[in-house]
């Protein structure tokens, strides 16, 4: 029998409240109103999750997490919270921590092939309506069929385009193409390529056994990715979480019930997940949180509301830390009403009263024991942070990027032939399509459509079968809905 892993303690009043390692990859929800200590509760949390040699995964939107490199001592109210829980031998100290940024100004370049995030999700990112998000999928599986690579936004723009100069010839194999709608395509591209967003696509593309590795000490590491300016465009956050998410699901291996999980994922701002989603992407995204537990993955949501998850998302996520929240609203007692309602019952504890009347840095707190069961809630304080609330300078956040192991691996984009260059070859040799295609003794001429992919196909063979196949296929969440990259 394997070893228990020591409990994390998480709050504390007359009595301990813990989280048991081994319950740690059944979800939770850290909520409660802005300035309520939400954003501590998460720091503390990743730091006993390191502690344990469990990698961290979280989005800084605020700017305020890089602290956790340094250790603390350097605020009154963490001392005065050490002293008034009786906290004897506490000690503080800094985590090792990997700097992730999609522009690469405060961090490693965190990017995605367009391949891999898929159409459905771009299709997120780039709020089209449902028969634009249709004609973009027939612009990926029109490069399946092809053999081309799609790593990036050109490659993309470059597709799309394909489609719409040839939508007579495609609509026989593949159905209608809307030039309307390849024109608002085009138009989103080019906004999403204003924002900035072009440089979250293309490769080196994210390695995901970068973000499990643990310090010579033995301390998991805790990714951050700076986020500030990411928030600016709150949509292309949220699905970029997802995605990330969903490859997580993809790629790890089934492992059961682990002593403890094999990554901890902290989906901050939770709320702007399922904002808007189309019903289909939301029960996808509620699968994948339901399936990614057996992959060793715990996934903690932080947000304001409870009412801003889905019931079925809030009813897979068992351990809760649930700060102040405000009843100022119909809609905020609602939301105050239904937070009470979903933790076990205390008869010690007017719950409803209690969630309008907590003080920063306290919760009502219920983890599930060793059983899996829901303990009745408490009011507690949380833990106090062992790392600084100061965060790191400019200096400081690059003097650690550039003394990381992974500089260097990230830092240089790489711009492969891929579809922009074989469709741009197609076009300078401004060779006609039908009238050059071949017609042997014998056989009927090939349609349109057939020598359109044929000469796609022919252009880019070299790619298929070879390592990069796999960039061709849709993956993302195939493996739980159907088919898969590899």
């Amino acid at each position: 029998m394997p070893t228990p892993v020591t409990p994390i303690l998480v709050a504390k009043s007359k009595n301990e409240c813990v989280l048991y390692p081994q319950m740690a990859n059944r979800h939770g929800l850290i909520a409660g109103a802005t300035g309520t200590g939400k954003t501590v509760t998460l720091r503390v949390l990743a730091e006993q999750f390191s502690s344990l040699g469990v990698p961290v995964f979280m989005a800084d939107v605020k700017g305020d997490l890089s602290g956790i490199a340094r250790a603390g001592g350097d605020h009154p109210k963490v001392a005065e919270r050490v002293k008034s829980l009786g906290l004897e031998g506490f000690q503080y100290q800094g985590y090792p921590l990997v700097f992730w940024d999609v522009f690469g100004a405060k961090g490693h370049p965190i990017r995605a092939t367009v391949s891999e995030m898929g159409p459905l999700l771009l299709s997120r990112i780039l709020n089209l309506n449902e028969t634009q998000a249709g004609v973009l999928n027939l612009a990926f599986k029109v490069a399946d069929d092809g053999g081309l690579l799609l790593l990036d936004l050109k490659d993309l723009r470059s597709m799309v385009q394909f489609v719409g100069d040839n939508a007579d010839a495609l609509r026989v194999q593949y159905g209608n193409v809307s030039k309307a709608s390849i024109g608002a395509i085009q138009r989103n591209l080019l906004a999403l390529q204003e924002q900035g967003a072009e440089s979250l696509f293309g490769e080196p593309a994210l390695d995901f056994d970068d973000l499990m590795q643990a310090d010579s000490k033995g301390q998991g590491m805790i990714n951050i990715l700076v986020a500030d300016k990411l928030m600016q465009s709150p949509t292309v956050y949220a699905t970029f979480l997802l995605w990330l998410l969903s490859e997580l699901f993809e790629r790890l291996p089934e492992v059961g019930d682990p002593q403890k999980p094999k990554l901890v994922f902290f989906f901050d701002e939770a709320h702007l997940l399922f904002q808007d989603a189309p019903k289909p992407l939301e029960d996808k995204i509620q699968q994948v949180v339901r399936l990614i537990r057996s992959k060793g993955v715990g996934v903690y949501f932080v947000t304001q509301n409870p009412l801003d998850l889905p019931d079925t998302v809030l009813g897979q996520l068992g351990n809760r830390v649930q700060h102040a929240l405000r009843a100022f609203t119909p809609r905020d007692q609602k939301a105050v009403k239904a937070a009470a309602e979903t933790f076990r019952a205390n008869p010690k504890l007017n719950t409803v009263k209690v969630i309008t009347e907590l003080g920063v840095g306290e919760a009502l707190v219920s983890m599930q024991d060793e059983k899996g069961a829901p303990t009745v809630v408490e009011r507690a304080w949380v833990m106090p942070p062992r790392s600084s609330l100061s965060p790191l300078s400019p200096d400081e956040i690059k003097s650690a990027v550039q003394g990381s192991v992974l500089y260097g691996t990230y830092e240089k984009a790489v711009d492969r032939e891929s579809a922009y260059e074989k469709l741009k070859a197609r076009a300078d040799q401004a060779q006609p399509t039908v009238e050059a295609a071949p017609r042997q003794a014998g056989r009927q001429p090939a349609s349109q459509t057939e020598v359109l992919i044929g000469a796609l196909a022919k252009s880019a063979a070299h790619a298929i079968g070879s390592q990069v196949g796999r960039q061709i296929i849709r993956g993302v969440l195939g493996s739980i809905f159907g088919g898969g990259r590899r």
